[in-house]
Parts: C-alpha cells; structure tokens; sequence
C-alpha cells in the first residue's frame, strides 16, 4: 500500500508530507484549496505529464516522492522479474523531480524511463479521477475487467491460448515462406546449388584468412625487409664489442668491483653474436616466390568476396552453407514437407479454436453473474431504471487472448434500448459505473491502492449516501484515497486529511494534516453547514460519524 507522500515545490505547496493508513483514507478541504495538486502530485510521481510550471515560484525544482510497502510475495516476485529488488523492509520508493529544463523519474534511486515507471506502478496503484474513468470507452478495457472477474476460471484458459497462439503463428509463418510455385521453387533451388557449390569448392577452414594475410603482408613487404636486415647487420659491431671486452678485462684484474660490467660485456657480445648470426639466417633462407604471391593474393581476393555475400569469418560462412543445404533439402522433398507443415497447421488451428471456443463460453457465462451485479450496484448507486449488459463479437483472427471482442451495453432511461457504454454514459455516470465495478471486483482485484477523485461530483442525498457505502466496501480489501466534498462519503473514513490554503507575509502555501477525532467531526459539520456552523450543525456531524462507524462495523 501506500505510506507516504512527500511533495515539495510544487505549485502553492512548499513543503507537505502525508503518511497514508490501510482501510478508507479521506482528503477535504475548501474550492481552491489545492486538492487538485495533491491528486497531480501523485499522477505525475507515476509518470504522467508534469509542466515546469508547476514548480513553485523562486524554486529550482519540485519533488515528489512516494513510499509503498509491497506486502504481497507474488508482487515482490513481480517486480523482481522486471529486475526491482526491494530492500528487507519491501518498501519502494518512487521520486520524480522536475526541473524547468527536464524530470528524472527513479525507482529506489535507479533512473527509469516513463514506460518502465508505469509499468511498476501498474502493479501498486490505480487512480481513477476525473479523466482516467475515461478508459471505460475502450471496449478492451470492458474485456479486460471481465477477465479480472472471472480469472480464476480463465486465467489457465488464457494461458494454454497464449502458447498455443505462439505456435500458431511460427506455423503460420512456416507456411507462408512455402507458399511457392512450381517456377520459383525450382528457380530458387538452382540459386542454391550454385551457391552451395561455390562454397564447397572453395574449402574454407578456420584460421586460413589470418595465416595467408601475414604470408601476403612478408611477401608484399619483401625489398623493405631485406633492406631493413641488411642494414641492422651491417650495423651490429662485434669487434668494437670485443675491444672493450679486452680492456674491461685487463681492469678487472687490478679492480674485482669491474666483474659486474664485464659479465655484462660477455652477454652482450653473445647477445649480438646470437642476433647477427639470426639475421644471416633469415636473408640466406629468405625467397620471394612470385607464383606463390600470386596465389596468396588470389585466395585472399576469393575469401573477402565470400565474406561480403556469406558472412564476416569462416564459422559465419560455414553456418550459412549449413542453412542452404536444409533449405535445399527441404524444396527437394517440398511437396511432403509442406503437406506435413500444413497437417500441423491444422491440428494447432483446430486446438487453437477448442482452447478460444471454451474460453468465450466461460466469459459468457462469467458475462451473465458480472453484468448482474454491476446492475444491483448501479441501482444502488441511484441508476433506478438501469439496464446493463454485454455484447460479444468474434474477431476475424485468433489473438494471444482468444477470438472475443466485447463491449458493455448501457440504457439509462426507460424504453430506450441499450447502447455501448462509451455512446450514452456522461463524465459523472462512467465515475459511477467505475465504482460499481470497483465494488464487484473488490474481491479480485489485485492493485493494492485506489484513488478517486471527486467521484461524488454532481451526486447528493440518497446517492451520496449509497456511494460511501460501496467506498467502504471497497476499503475493506484495499486502500483506498479519496478526495470529495460530501459529508455522507468523509464521514467513512478510517483516516481523514484537511487539505488548506494559507496566506503569510505576501505568500499562499497548501497544507495538508491528519485530522483527530474531534477535528474530524468538525471538518464534517463545515462540509454540512458550510460558512455558518451551528451546535446543531456539530451535533448532526457527530451522529453522521457515529452511524458511519456502527454501519462498518456492522457490515
């Protein structure tokens, strides 16, 4: 869940910390007092769009930091596949500072792109405010949910789908590179032959291109090297070594500290004995063959134009030679391989469309009991006449989920008939429908943390006080972060957070605390009375958060 949040510098705020609880965490405050920047903050920690004017006038920069502890082991393993290792607490940290010229995002500490970051959080949390209810328009997401719902039954389905959908596609693919006909099989069979031939007959072996380039490289070099010893020979002077051998010699007899330098002396006069005697020996065995030449630089010339159609090394072009004798093999025995291919393909298609057949009739069925219980939940949400269901369709082609299309279908009014759910639901219903859904999956949902922002815009009474109802029933299972102005919804809350606004010495700055038992009993009554605020109006709080305690309790 979420533990903490940390902003700073960011827009009116200087500098807010909030820690989180489990259960129904509740953010109030008064129109403009920046609960807005509390949701953005988080959005943009998360990888969303962040403005560079969003950092606070006369700051540098803005950060944003969010603490989750990762309480489950199969989100731990998770993440431990996309390579995020968590410390022995579990806790990770996700920061993201903005500066005027660009952001950096990091997950405990390590910089990660925007795709990575979203697809980390993925796991943790949801946030579904004003514009991300949007996604409900998406007939991918109305499957998506479905699924969600009844994994238990398809999630083994879905899986057997996915490898076999795999398998299809390799076959698939298999087949497509024979479809061949007659001309071009026999055309490309030739092509072959000659190039199988010409690698064949030129024998190429590990090594041979190094050893044949030093060999070109003596040869082409062959006047430069004899001038070069002949020089070095006449150059070594042995007998100017043996004069000063001779004295160095006679000054030993009369000074034993000189054996040193003259046992260096003998060295070196054998030393160049030995060198002189090597150079001889090379010039005197030493011949350019001009037919040998010849051939050296053909069979270079041969292996670098093998090397430019084949492949940079031996291995390389000897791989390649392996290829085309398959491929070979596989056009001269083509008409059986490919009625084999074209068997396989069948028997994968056929199973491939068991496995899809069964999967579509387990969401049908899984469709009926879901659609139902969105349906009470609208109705308790104030849809009075609702009518609720699924449309499904068959894709043209098998996907690695299946051949289902689906879509939600919705009618508001009575007598009208039912339309896809992106066609007639407003901005305040599809919030609504999101929290009835919300509500069927609390079970099943995985991501540990949701956020709603302002779901109860445009609701009151009854409604309102329906809405908190399934808040707090989505609470029990996740940790849920709500902001709103309806008293019916924060008087749920496990945890309530004032958000306000502040002006000192010519500056505005939002904060945010935790509010007390009593405070929250008074933040209830100005959201009932508004700018007058009686002893009745406190009294009428305190009862309204007495009722909400006992209905939890209760449920």
């Amino acid at each position: 869940m979420l533990l903490d949040l940390q902003v700073k510098n960011l827009a009116l705020i200087e500098k807010a910390q909030v820690s989180f609880t489990e259960g129904l965490n509740i953010l109030t405050g008064e129109t403009g007092a920046g609960k807005s920047i509390i949701l953005g903050s988080v959005n943009m920690a998360l990888g969303g769009k962040a403005s560079k004017d969003m950092i606070r006038q006369g700051a540098d920069f803005a950060t944003v930091e969010l603490i989750f502890s990762v309480d489950e082991e199969e989100k731990r393993q998770r993440l431990r596949e996309m390579e995020i290792e968590l410390p022995e607490d579990h806790t990770l940290i996700i920061t993201k500072k903005l500066m005027p010229s660009r952001s950096v995002s990091k997950v405990n500490d390590e910089t990660v792109t925007a795709g990575r970051l979203k697809e980390i959080t993925s796991l943790l949390i949801d946030i579904h405010g004003q514009h991300e209810h949007q996604s409900l328009l998406y007939k991918s997401k109305h499957l998506q949910i479905l699924d969600l719902y009844a994994k238990s039954q398809s999630a083994a389905l879905k899986e057997k789908i996915s490898g076999e959908y795999r398998r299809y596609q390799e076959l698939l693919k298999r087949l497509e590179s024979m479809n061949l006909d007659q001309e071009s099989r026999i055309r490309e069979m030739d092509f072959l032959q000659y190039e199988i031939d010409e690698l064949e007959k030129a024998g190429i072996k590990d090594g041979e291109e190094e050893e044949l380039t030093v060999q070109y490289r003596r040869m082409l070099h062959s006047q430069k090297i004899m001038e070069s010893l002949s020089f070095a020979y006449q150059t070594i002077d042995k007998e100017q070594i043996g004069q000063a051998l001779k004295h160095v010699i006679l000054a030993s007899e009369y000074d034993e500290s000189l054996g040193k330098i003259r046992d260096q002396l003998y060295d070196a006069e054998a030393i160049l004995s030995d060198v002189g005697r090597d150079i001889s020996d090379y010039m005197e065995e030493f011949s350019f063959d001009e037919e040998r030449f010849r051939q050296v630089e053909e069979r270079l010339d041969l292996l670098h134009n093998l090397q430019a159609k084949y492949g940079n090394t031996a291995g390389e072009i000897l791989e390649q030679l392996d290829k085309k004798k398959k491929r070979l093999e596989e056009l001269e025995d083509f008409d059986v391989m490919k009625a084999e291919a074209e068997k396989e393909f069948g028997e994968c298609r056929n199973q491939l469309e068991t496995l899809c057949e069964q999967l579509s009739q387990v969401r049908k069925k899984a469709a009926k009991a879901l659609t139902k219980e969105i349906r009470q939940g609208l109705k308790d949400l104030n849809f009075i006449d609702v009518q609720f269901d699924m449309e499904f369709k068959r894709l043209e082609q098998y996907t690695a989920g299946g051949y289902d299309e689906a879509e939600f279908l919705i009618s508001t009014n009575p007598g009208l008939p039912m339309r896809p759910l992106g066609a007639v639901a407003s901005g305040g219903e599809l919030s609504r429908i999101m929290l009835a859904i919300k509500a069927v999956l609390a079970d099943t949902d995985d991501i540990p943390t949701l956020i709603f922002d302002e779901i109860d815009t445009g609701i009151s009474g009854r409604t309102a006080q329906k809405v908190s109802e399934k808040m707090a029933y989505i609470a029990r299972n996740h940790q849920v972060i709500c902001i709103t102005h309806l008293p019916q919804i924060a008087a749920m809350a496990d945890a309530h957070f004032e958000i306000a606004k502040a002006t000192s010495e010519g500056s505005t700055a939002t904060t945010i605390r935790q509010l007390g038992e009593q405070e929250m009993v008074e933040e209830l009554a100005r959201l009932l009375g508004g700018a007058k605020i009686t002893e009745a109006v406190v009294d009428n709080a305190r009862e309204m958060k007495e009722l909400a305690r006992q209905g939890k309790a209760s449920s």
